[in-house]
């Protein structure tokens, strides 16, 4: 059973919400809405899709309105929560702030691909080495880049600082954009990941998921689900061809720094991230070069 928002609730959760949803999301969303017997999972399904509006649905759900015990990150359960005609309304509220031109919306899609990619194959490689929360993968996959719109609209040079980034073989992809802005996007993502109520292990991940090299550098065996997270999300980003559809390169620098102490630590082997790009190519998913 839904909890009914009023539109002043809405209306103060919303502010703050900058990561527009994307133009054929709300499309579909709003076809689904006028027909006669809305489908819940359908709108769960096409929210859990898109950045902003997951982020959205998740801040309302761990907000104090409703008390849970726990926070959660799972798209279905935050809509079931919310019910019909809350997500409607926010939907609706949304919309508005989601106008953007046609160079923006060019420009974002690079953004858009890569998380929803990089979401499904964390969900799919957290069950296949035994982590616990598919769904906590799933939202670390979709979320971990947040901060990168932001850096967009906030920058004009942004995506090309972002590949000069991605182009250097030994620094960290964010120190360049420590040098230019003075800040970056995992910042930036982890303040906008705490802003939606996210789990803090999630918040953190996104914070560090460009320092895995002296993460799992350190062997001294603390914050086992961070390093999981982050473990599943490297090999993600990797699969998924990160480096050349954001990074636009043909080598993931990052990667070969840290493949082999993140192949160890979860039990996997080269064959298997192979094995695993022709599953996911299969599956329709973009996959490495």
């Amino acid at each position: 059973m839904g909890t009914e928002l009023t539109s002043d609730q809405i209306k103060h959760i919303l502010q703050g919400i900058k990561i527009p949803p994307q133009p054929q999301i709300l499309v579909d969303l709003q076809i689904e809405q006028v027909m006669p017997d809305p489908d819940m999972k359908q709108i769960a399904r096409l929210i859990s899709q898109d950045v902003g509006l997951s982020g959205t649905m998740l801040k309302f759900v761990n907000s104090p309105f409703f008390g849970l015990a726990n926070k959660i990150t799972s798209i279905e359960q935050a809509v079931s929560l919310l019910g019909l005609n809350s997500v409607i309304n926010i939907l609706n509220g949304l919309s508005i702030k989601g106008e953007m031109s046609d160079e923006k919306i060019q420009a974002m899609t690079r953004f858009w691909d890569t998380a929803n990619d990089i979401a499904m194959v964390c969900a799919t490689v957290a069950k296949q080495i035994g982590f616990s929360s598919p769904d906590e993968a799933y939202a670390m996959g979709l979320f971990h880049n947040s901060g990168i719109p932001l850096m967009m609209q906030r920058f004009d040079n942004y995506l090309s600082v972002m590949e000069e980034g991605y182009a250097e073989p030994e620094k960290r992809i964010i120190d360049v954009e420590n040098r230019v802005f003075n800040t970056n996007h995992a910042v930036v993502g982890y303040y906008t990941a705490k802003s939606w109520n996210l789990p803090l292990t999630i918040c953190d991940v996104i914070a560090e998921h460009h320092s895995a090299d002296s993460i799992f550098g350190n062997k001294d065996g603390k914050s086992q689900e961070k390093k999981t997270l982050l473990a599943i999300l490297k090999i993600a980003e990797h699969i998924c061809c990160n480096y050349n559809i954001l990074g636009g390169q043909t080598v993931d620098h990052e990667w070969e720094r840290i493949n082999k102490d993140i192949l160890e630590y979860v039990g996997l082997s080269t064959y298997d991230i192979e094995d695993m790009k022709a599953n996911f190519k299969d599956m329709g998913i973009s996959v490495g070069l």
